[in-house]
């Protein structure tokens, strides 16, 4: 996910997407510890979804406290 396609959600659905993900981390570390995952690559895919994720979600929330 890019992050054009991330800024046009709202708050609500960028933290949903977020726990998401971490989820999806974790089912993929497990994975890759017991041997499991064929795309390691998934791993750093999705770590770096979640860091885009995160940084909307704060670029969002340090404007609206400017704006208060």
């Amino acid at each position: 996910m890019n992050g054009s396609e991330l800024r046009q959600k709202s708050l609500d659905e960028l933290r949903a997407l977020e726990q998401e993900r971490r989820r999806e981390l974790f089912d993929l570390r497990f994975k890759h510890y017991t041997g499991q995952l064929a795309n390691t690559a998934a791993l750093r895919s999705t770590r770096r979804d979640i860091a885009r994720i995160a940084t909307i979600v704060r670029e969002r929330e340090i404007a609206q406290a400017g704006n208060d």
